[in-house]
């Protein structure tokens, strides 16, 4: 069945969310990311979320066709990827907070693969103030759309990609045979293609895969302890489109660029050169 774009500018119903440390803690502590700002609760109760732990309370939105009104019949949902992110946070997520999130779709287009949906999900705190504004891109493979490519006035501009002449510095990161399995556990958020070995192979995968998010939490961590001395508070905008699977176990490249205007790229290679994250952008406040 294709997806019309008649659905752009729909919005779905808003779906509430408690954070608590036990949440908080878990995810940067599936990570590997065991910042004292992440865990230390004697210092502050509240203690700080992992700059991209949004993506915890957005997943959820996904799952509930009243929350995410999308015409897509499940069949066809399930053929979703994620192929890109754009997340900008208006202040820290910290926990005790009660974050309520709401879904725009906003921009569906035709695609050589498939049809590409961009939904904008906006979160506010209890005081009315926004605390996160993710653009959030699903690809649907091998589904068509239906009347012209429609988007909302206000879609963000894709990265450019970084210039050529970056002088880039390489680190590792090592992904464990059970990363999926811990990231689906701590982040709360489950869909079966990573931690399934049957329907991973169902929907046409050789086996089950890193998430992105997680490929992209973990370069994240790594960007902000390498360039801004571990100051995640600091953590404005992270953006990336996705690429290459992560299977498990490998062991990754995340190429960092030079610091730039607060900014810094990077990308993400997986063991056979295939960018698992390419347009990486990080972004801190003054």
């Amino acid at each position: 069945m294709p997806i019309s774009s008649e659905i752009v500018g729909r919005r779905g119903e808003p779906l509430v969310h408690g954070i608590d440390a036990r949440w908080t803690m878990a995810y940067a502590a599936g990570l590997g990311d065991l910042a004292p700002a992440y865990l230390d609760t004697l210092a502050r109760s509240d203690v700080l979320a992992h700059p991209l732990f949004p993506v915890c309370f957005e997943w959820p939105l996904f799952l509930d066709p009243r929350c995410m009104p999308t015409d897509l019949e499940t069949a066809d949902r399930i053929r979703g990827v994620h192929a890109s992110h754009d997340l900008r946070l208006h202040r820290p997520v910290r926990a005790g907070m009660e974050l309520t999130t709401r879904a725009t779709l906003a921009k569906v287009e035709a695609r050589r693969s498939g049809a590409y949906q961009l939904a904008r999900l906006d979160t506010i705190a209890s005081d009315g103030e926004p605390v996160s504004t993710t653009w959030y891109g699903m690809l649907y493979r091998d589904v068509e759309v239906a009347g012209d490519d429609r988007s909302l006035e206000d879609t963000p501009a894709a990265v450019e990609p970084a210039p050529a002449d970056d002088e880039l510095k390489e680190h590792r990161i090592a992904i464990a045979p059970n990363a999926a399995l811990v990231y689906t556990e701590c982040a709360r958020i489950w869909n079966p293609i990573h931690t399934d070995t049957a329907v991973a192979k169902a929907a046409g995968l050789p086996e089950p895969i890193l998430h992105g998010t997680a490929t992209l939490a973990l370069a994240v961590s790594r960007v902000v302890a390498e360039c801004f001395d571990g100051d995640a508070e600091r953590v404005s905008r992270i953006a990336a489109r996705f690429g290459a699977m992560v299977r498990m176990p490998s062991t990754l490249s995340l190429r960092i660029g030079p610091v730039r205007d607060n900014s810094v790229r990077f990308e993400v290679l997986e063991p056979e050169g295939g960018r698992a994250i390419r347009d990486g952008l990080l972004t801190v406040r003054r």
